[in-house]
């Protein structure tokens, strides 16, 4: 319904442009530099809001600094059958099984061009019907396709709901994904094009800390932490409604875990790479207490997705009052503070 009313709404002369005008970042300390790009502010919209790219500019008028279309595989796929999503709201939380709906990256390639404001990632993902031992393969036709329209790309290596997907997570395997995407973006011209990846919130301490290490010697752009999580015990106790296929939680019960992992990369990494921080974020507090954890730039699904249009111009505006009250000038000098 949200993204129906904005296309109708974007189809009015003028409606974007007055949006952005309205809704926008409201002060110039918010701008961050990130990723070797400008962003209005660091709230962005996480992967799965716009599956396919056919909402996105509507999106940045809402006051998100970026926003992450996708998850796209090279293979146009349905998800999996319904139902498929759950919604907890006294928990502010999701319980997700999408499977990576998506029109397949020849698809969605051409709705990237002509993009005329804000800053545009894809997120990329593995088709359900290739293998483990094929998926490299099957990321590179998805990047050949994609990457010349993305401003930033993420590999989600993370997701809960494609089967084997996560064991690409070993530092082995992701190393040799990492290495076969830049060999695909050197060929399509786009070697300087930034890469990051996203990691799940259920790697033991030690894994996390292996791949941060992986990241800064494979000299990647960023870290996106951090996906949704298959323990559904976050959930209260008789709350869960459970899926036919599973599914990984987000929203608020995500919170702790979410920030205890963003809090172990910043240790680890020390500003070496960016870190973008998912997962929990409801709140101006929350998104204030994932900067000065040590994240430079922010994404929100489920908050968004309870919090209405206005949502993110209510966290702009607490960001700007937090950080007019502390001892910074701007956010990026407020990054890792806490």
């Amino acid at each position: 319904m949200a993204a129906t009313g904005l296309r109708v709404f974007a189809a009015i002369p003028g409606a974007l442009w007055l949006l952005r005008r309205l809704l926008a970042p409201p002060s110039p300390a918010l701008r961050v530099r990130a990723l070797g790009l400008e962003f209005a502010g660091p709230l962005g919209v996480a992967a799965g809001v716009d599956k396919n790219a056919t909402w996105f500019e509507p999106l940045l008028t809402l006051g998100f600094g970026a926003v992450e279309v996708g998850t796209v595989t090279a293979r146009q796929q349905p998800g999996n059958p319904r139902p498929r999503v759950t919604r907890f709201p006294a928990q502010g939380a999701l319980l997700n099984a999408m499977g990576f709906p998506n029109d397949g990256a020849v698809r969605v390639a051409p709705r990237l061009t002509g993009r005329r404001y804000g800053v545009l990632g894809v997120n990329v993902g593995k088709s359900k019907v290739a293998e483990l031992d094929a998926a490299v393969a099957d990321y590179r036709e998805s990047v050949r396709l994609l990457a010349p329209g993305a401003d930033y790309l993420v590999l989600n290596v993370s997701s809960p709901n494609t089967p084997g997907l996560r064991d690409l997570q070993t530092v082995e395997r992701l190393g040799s994904l990492i290495d076969g995407v830049r060999e695909e973006l050197t060929a399509a011209g786009c070697a300087e094009l930034p890469l990051l990846i996203k990691l799940a919130p259920d790697l033991d301490d030690a894994e996390i800390e292996r791949i941060a290490d992986l990241a800064v010697e494979r000299g990647l752009a960023g870290i996106v932490a951090t996906n949704t999580t298959v323990d559904h015990s976050v959930l209260p106790a008789g709350a869960a409604t459970p899926l036919p296929h599973g599914g990984g939680v987000s929203g608020e019960p995500l919170s702790p875990r979410a920030l205890a992992v963003l809090r172990l990369l910043h240790a680890r990494v020390g500003g070496r790479t960016t870190l973008v921080a998912a997962g929990g974020i409801g709140g101006a507090d929350d998104a204030w207490e994932r900067i000065l954890a040590g994240a430079t730039l922010l994404q929100a699904y489920t908050g968004f997705v309870y919090g209405g249009p206005l949502w993110p111009r209510r966290i702009n505006r607490g960001l700007e009052r937090r950080l007019r009250e502390s001892p910074w000038a701007t956010l990026e000098e407020a990054v890792g503070q806490g």
